[in-house]
This record gives structure tokens, C-alpha cells and sequence, in this order.
């Protein structure tokens, strides 16, 4: 199993810091959170709280993800970096595409597209995108990205995105791999039948095999239970070797160190950041990678 280091919520100012001793101690990757904006007043009910409440605020530190992970990105070496989970139907999909696909290009294949349609309808109301379409406009998205990460003359003709002929370049050296999120049945079978992986939001261990069992089962179906697929679970539970050896075997891939602001508090130095890293390096890492 692979772990990755949540990065959101912290300090701007530290990530650069934090990558690379992430990198030092091997974690496979570090994710970025993300919104576009936030609302003073949010109306709409958080899908993963027990009382419809999120858990992040207004001053939370939301960082631009393409100018953070370029930063991270050039001073590290290996690790991998990606967003739980990119809001892409918020977004243009040709400036996705070109920042993303200078980010393949300059960090050497290391970023991976975690992307999601978003829970937030006050945030879709203020960019002026209709909340009740995400979903499919986010299928056409990724298939939009895909071939304009392939270079050259392409053409993409959807009922919510269409554009002619045209060509974004350089393109990366190789398409950007996409992990996509939730955990609805929609969402299930989106990343079974397009992506590449699948980032949970935040599950009970006794929940994950049948999510496991079910992305297999939708996968097989599609035919495309041969293709590498990876599966990104954060755990609301305290981190325990025994539980990750357990998920490992029923088809979960990668696990996630929390937060710094479950670890450490809202605002921390970096060395109380790498203090709770190491821990993790030394009870998780070292006997489950």
C-alpha cells in the first residue's frame, strides 16, 4: 500500500518544505484540497457529515492547486502530487487542460488529476453554472481533456461542451492520469467506466470493502477490470497498521495521513508538520508499504 500526505487547510507558505520531506520519508504523494470560492453564507447541506455541516470554513487556506503543486514540484524529485478533489465542472475545460498538461510536462509525469463534480451549489450559483448539470458536463469533461492532452488538431462536439478544431501545446508527455470522487452510485460507476483511480471521501474501515467490491464489480463490467485503477481511502478512524493491512487485501490501494489540522491544529510550524510525518513513516509506512 502507498500513503499520501493531506495537505489541505495548511499553511501556504510551509508546503514547499512539507513536499520534500514527505519525499524524504516516503510517502507516495501529497494532496491539495480545493473550492473556488467560498461563500459568507452557504446554504447547501455537506453530503459527508452526519449533520449536514462542513467541516472547513471561510478562512480556511484554499491555495490555487496548479501554482501550489508547480511550487512543490520544483523542489522534489519523485512524489506525486493531486487534489482532493479538483471542482472541474466550475471550471474551463481548456484552461484545465493547458495547466494541467504544463504541469505533466514540467514535473516529469507526476501529477494526477483528482477531480470531482463538487457539493456546493451556492459556489456553482456565484460562477453562474447550472449545479444540476455537473455531472454530465463532468463526463464530458474528461473525455474533452483526454484528447486535448494528446496534442494536435482535436475537435470535441457535446451537448455541454463543444468546440472545433484546435490545439493546446505543447501537450504533456503522456495523458494525465484522473482518480475521481465520491461515493454515490453515479459516482462509483463514473470512475469504474473513465478514470484511472478512485478518491473516497472520508469512510469508516467496515465500509471500504464494499466499496472495493463494487468499483471491481463495475469495472469487470466495463471491461476494463485489466487496466491499473488505484483506490484512495481516507480512514475515519485513527491510523492502525493492522486496518490497512486489512483494506490492502480487499483492493484498497492507497491510505492517507490526515490532515494537519486533525494532527497538529489549525495553524502549526513545520517542524510540529513533520513531527506528526514521521510518526506516521514510522508506525504506518515502514510496514505497510
Amino acid at each position: 500500500m502507498k500513503f499520501w500526505q493531506m495537505l489541505t487547510w495548511m499553511e501556504p507558505e510551509q508546503m514547499m518544505d512539507i513536499a520534500r520531506f514527505a519525499e524524504e520519508l516516503g510517502f507516495k504523494g501529497v494532496m491539495l484540497g480545493d473550492h473556488g470560492v467560498y461563500p459568507r453564507d452557504v446554504k447547501a447541506v455537506y453530503p459527508y457529515s452526519a449533520d449536514g455541516k462542513p467541516p472547513m470554513k471561510a478562512d480556511d487556506y484554499y491555495p490555487d492547486c496548479w501554482v501550489s503543486i508547480a511550487a512543490m514540484a520544483a523542489v522534489t524529485r519523485r512524489i506525486k502530487f493531486s487534489v482532493s478533489v479538483y471542482v472541474l465542472p466550475l471550471r474551463n475545460v481548456f484552461e484545465v487542460a493547458r495547466a494541467t498538461g504544463t504541469l505533466g510536462l514540467l514535473s516529469g509525469n507526476r501529477l494526477i488529476l483528482g477531480a470531482g463534480i463538487g457539493w456546493m451549489k451556492d459556489e456553482y450559483d456565484i460562477y453562474g453554472i447550472d449545479f444540476r448539470t455537473r455531472g454530465k458536463r463532468f463526463d464530458e469533461m474528461i473525455d474533452a481533456l483526454r484528447l486535448l492532452w494528446q496534442g494536435g488538431m482535436v475537435e470535441y462536439h457535446g451537448q455541454h461542451i463543444d468546440f472545433p478544431a484546435l490545439q493546446i501545446s505543447p501537450a504533456p508527455p503522456q495523458p494525465v492520469p484522473i482518480y475521481t470522487g465520491g461515493a454515490s452510485a453515479p459516482a462509483l460507476a463514473r470512475a469504474a467506466t473513465k478514470a484511472d483511480g478512485w478518491i473516497g471521501a472520508g469512510n469508516l474501515p467496515d465500509e471500504v470493502p464494499t466499496l472495493m467490491a463494487e468499483l471491481h464489480r463495475l469495472r469487470k463490467e466495463a471491461g476494463r477490470d485489466h487496466l491499473p485503477f488505484r483506490t484512495v481511502a481516507g480512514l475515519k478512524s485513527p491510523p492502525d497498521r493492522a486496518t490497512f493491512q486489512r483494506l490492502e487485501e480487499a483492493g484498497m490501494t492507497d491510505g492517507v495521513s490526515y490532515p494537519f489540522f486533525y494532527t497538529v491544529g489549525q495553524r502549526s510550524s513545520v517542524d510540529e508538520k513533520k513531527r506528526a510525518m514521521e510518526k506516521f513513516a514510522q508506525d504506518i509506512i515502514r510496514h505497510c508499504s
